[in-house]
């Protein structure tokens, strides 16, 4: 089976391996209603917002699958809360209009790096910002910064992962600043993992660099470019975050992403096979076999540690670029969160997810068994649907300054801050009210 889906990626995925980036385009769910004559004026609206919105006539690849994630949803593995008596699937909704201000400005955080200060760099619309989740069968509550802050006093987290990790762990320090500011209190060499302190409430958050959950020796600069391939050993955990793993009280683990990238791959400290190397003569692994294990190995040492805190798995998520890679003029344009069947999974997303699903499943289970209390952070459909919400050009300052026309490679992967990333926060707060 391995030896089938590796002979389908290598013709048309060879230019995207080449450059190492990811390309995930996927989509799920349309806008529900709970009365004719919203969903009339409310159509009526959207649409005529949407003939000012240039729209990408991509083809779809192919569907999100819903029957894995629906069965998956339906047996109890994605956390079901109640609300007024029913039981509600926080991660099943829909994005709906929000007139709130954002908990923070790019002005008024100063944890915002700059390839996500879109405001900053220049992003002339700010349409983004207003929208909420809105799950299906019950409301999701707002953040509370500082009942949040009261909840975890002398408690500590930490977000364990690639980039996407430290984009979340930005959005999640600049609403909590909005009642304390936190200091730096550790950084390694590079400032990949951070320690922050909250000192009225001794609580601190950290950001724990990690991109495979194992041990790997990176060869890529700050802008992503390598010098040879990553070496990433499967059977060993990567001690960045092992170390630390009993004195937290709470972590959020996430990746996916890194493993799409040229990499040797490692077993018993003898090389089992490589992802895209064409270079060498190596056993072509895929990205579903090396995933796989490197996650059933993460899985068993949560279960086996017995720890007496609350540990998420946030699942991957995607980028949107149209028309388009990162490498060749793809874009990400749009005013407005995307609607139904716009983007779909291509193969490696559906892949990541495939096996993300289905270890945790199994995981799920036997942590039940064990006392671990494992969490399932989907992120991934609501995420789905904000193809407005990302730097594009402006992950760059002010890039049209001096020409309007200018060339200028877009960040489709990456979120805005503030930003639809900033929701990530509600479900969080949602998940440790009612864990």
């Amino acid at each position: 089976m391995v030896k089938k889906i590796v002979y389908d990626w290598k013709c048309w995925l060879r230019l995207i391996y080449e450059h190492n980036w990811f390309v995930i385009k996927f989509g799920v769910s349309a806008l529900l209603v709970s009365a004719f004559l919203f969903l009339y004026k409310s159509s009526f609206d959207y649409s005529q917002s949407s003939k000012n919105t240039e729209i990408s006539a991509n083809p779809i690849i192919s569907v999100y699958f819903p029957e894995i994630t629906h069965q998956f949803h339906q047996q109890g593995y994605v956390t079901e809360y109640t609300s007024n008596e029913e039981k509600c699937d926080l991660f099943d909704g829909d994005w709906i209009p929000n007139k709130a201000e954002p908990f923070y400005t790019n002005n008024s955080c100063s944890f915002i790096e700059g390839h996500q200060n879109c405001m900053t760099n220049g992003r002339p619309d700010t349409g983004y910002l207003y929208w909420r989740w809105k799950p299906s069968g019950c409301d999701l509550a707002r953040f509370d910064p500082r009942r949040f802050l009261d909840l975890m006093r002398n408690k500590s987290w930490a977000l364990i992962g690639d980039s996407i990790s430290r984009n979340h762990v930005q959005s999640l320090l600049c609403i909590l600043s909005t009642v304390e500011m936190p200091k730096l209190v550790y950084h390694d060499e590079n400032y990949r993992s951070r320690r922050w302190l909250f000192p009225l409430y001794n609580f601190t958050v950290s950001v724990i660099w990690s991109p495979f959950l194992v041990q790997a020796a990176i060869f890529e600069d700050e802008n992503g470019v390598s010098t040879s391939e990553i070496e990433a050993h499967l059977d060993k955990l990567d001690q960045n975050w092992t170390e630390p793993y009993q004195n937290l009280d709470y972590m959020i683990f996430s990746s996916g992403e890194w493993f799409v990238k040229t990499t040797i791959y490692y077993e018993n400290n003898t090389i089992l096979g490589c992802h895209y190397c064409p270079k060498q003569n190596l056993t072509e692994l895929g990205i579903d076999v090396p995933y796989r294990k490197a996650l059933r190995n993460f899985f068993n040492y949560i279960i086996a540690s017995k720890h007496k805190g609350t540990i998420f798995f946030r699942t991957s998520t995607q980028d949107h670029y149209e028309n388009g890679e990162w490498f060749n003029g793809g874009s990400c344009g749009r005013k407005l969160p995307a609607k139904n069947g716009e983007f779909e999974l291509n193969v490696l997303a559906k892949i990541l997810r495939t096996v993300e699903l289905e270890e945790f499943e199994k995981a799920s289970r036997e942590a039940s068994r064990s006392g671990v209390n494992l969490r399932l952070l989907d992120v991934n459909p609501l995420s789905l649907l904000r193809p407005d919400g990302h730097p594009g050009p402006y992950r760059f300052f002010q890039p049209f300054a001096e020409d309007k026309n200018a060339k200028v490679g877009s960040d489709c992967l990456h979120w805005c801050l503030p930003g639809p990333i900033d929701t990530w926060n509600d479900l969080v707060m949602e998940m440790v009210v009612h864990g």
